[in-house]
């Protein structure tokens, strides 16, 4: 598969609420859980620095809240928040419309869940002529159903990659990285992150 081309990318963030896995949820693994709400708040800002847009969803907030305050204290000013309540961000018309507004035709997703919403969103978004990019590392289901759905992803030719790859992919040169890092080292790596 070609590099992303961070001139041609949207970064779409899936339903990263409060309330969406509360305490009575005993299979979520809440470390993993943080751990990617921190890659996420990452990809984000550095997102915002190099101009990449972001459209955020929120499946039911009314139920399940608003986006996490780490990765919404990361969000650029001109970030996008909207309601979704299709599982796929294609099949919300308003959502669709956002993401066909950035004139970008590379979708980048994180969030949950991993089998059902960003699964959902690919599988659509492809159907639908986008390059579609899945950051696996940066996206959550409990228990065996992160690589259910991964599998899924890749059964279907979607891309998968890590925080990592997604990083270098953007800035593409050994210039552009140190020279971002240099301007940017307010920026602190996630966890399970390695420049």
């Amino acid at each position: 598969m070609p590099l992303i081309d961070r001139d041609d990318t949207a970064l779409v963030i899936i339903d990263v609420q409060s309330n969406f896995y509360p305490p009575t949820r005993l299979d979520v693994d809440r470390l993993r859980f943080q751990e990617m709400v921190q890659r996420i708040a990452w990809i984000t800002q550095v997102a915002d620095r190099l101009g990449i847009p972001v459209i955020v969803t929120e499946e039911d907030p009314a139920t399940s809240g608003h986006t996490v305050p780490d990765i919404r204290e990361a969000l650029p000013a001109k970030a996008v928040t909207l309601a979704k309540n299709a599982f796929a961000v294609w099949d919300n018309p308003g959502i669709a419309a956002a993401l066909e507004a950035t004139g970008r035709t590379t979708m980048v997703l994180v969030g949950i869940e991993t089998d059902i919403c960003v699964a959902h969103s690919a599988l659509q978004l492809h159907d639908a002529g986008k390059r579609v990019v899945v950051v696996d590392d940066a996206a959550y289901s409990p228990g065996p159903a992160h690589e259910r759905g991964l599998r899924r992803l890749a059964g279907q030719g979607i891309e998968t990659l890590s925080t990592k790859e997604l990083f270098y992919d953007w800035v593409r040169t050994i210039e552009y990285a140190d020279a971002f890092h240099d301007t940017h080292a307010d920026l602190t790596l996630p966890p399970g992150v390695r420049l």
